[in-house]
């Protein structure tokens, strides 16, 4: 359970606030099995992925190079219909955590969200189960640094004026955990995705 000397929670997004399944916007675009495992690979498996999240790429960019890799003109169509609207489709809230922030508002936290994300997350941002009720969002592209850069954590505790020994982290990439930890940051691996152990380590 966390210490008493905890003020501030703090969240990833993706696998913790949302659900995420890169395989919905392929499926809902038309494609075959064999075509969802291609799009999921060829995009959402790509470095340009990852490059849309530290903010050093354009989706333009990202497409023409991820498109330049495919085998042929149908899935290059639908590498782009899926990076246009995968926000759409892929992402919903995860059962259980509006809850969670909710309970944790209550209880005096002050919370955020820390992400790798593209500037995409703009758009979809109030999808995100209880982000009225947070202070701030750090997001990686906007910064253009990627967890678990020291750095990003660094940059969270000065834009929100918070103290790493105040605060914990809640992540599904023990990776990003370790990066908070090494930055006075505590935190929870929630890689299982059990909100109700979840509720147990905040005490809620």
């Amino acid at each position: 359970m966390i210490g008493s000397n905890i003020k501030n929670i703090v969240f990833d997004m993706g696998r913790v606030l949302l659900d995420y399944d890169p395989a919905l916007v392929a499926r809902h675009a038309g494609a075959s099995e064999e075509e969802t495992a291609l799009i999921k690979k060829y995009l959402f498996g790509s470095e340009e992925w990852i490059l849309l999240d530290k903010g050093t790429i354009t989706e333009e960019e990202a497409i023409r190079r991820i498109q330049d890799r495919l085998p042929n003109e149908r899935l290059r169509k639908l590498a782009k219909e899926c990076l246009d609207c995968w926000h759409e489709y892929n992402i919903s809230p995860k059962p259980g955590m509006e809850k969670v922030v909710r309970d944790l508002k209550a209880k005096g936290y002050r919370m955020y969200v820390c992400s790798n994300a593209s500037l995409r997350f703009r758009v979809f941002q109030n999808e995100i189960p209880g982000f009225s009720l947070m202070e701030g969002a750090l997001v990686s592209a906007e910064e253009k640094l990627l967890k678990p850069d020291p750095a990003i954590y660094r940059r969270l505790f000065e834009r929100f004026d918070i103290r790493p020994e105040e605060s914990f982290f809640i992540d599904d990439i023990q990776e990003n955990i370790d990066g908070a930890k090494a930055c006075g940051m505590d935190g929870y691996c929630f890689a299982d995705g059990d909100v109700e152990k979840l509720r147990e380590e905040l005490g809620i």
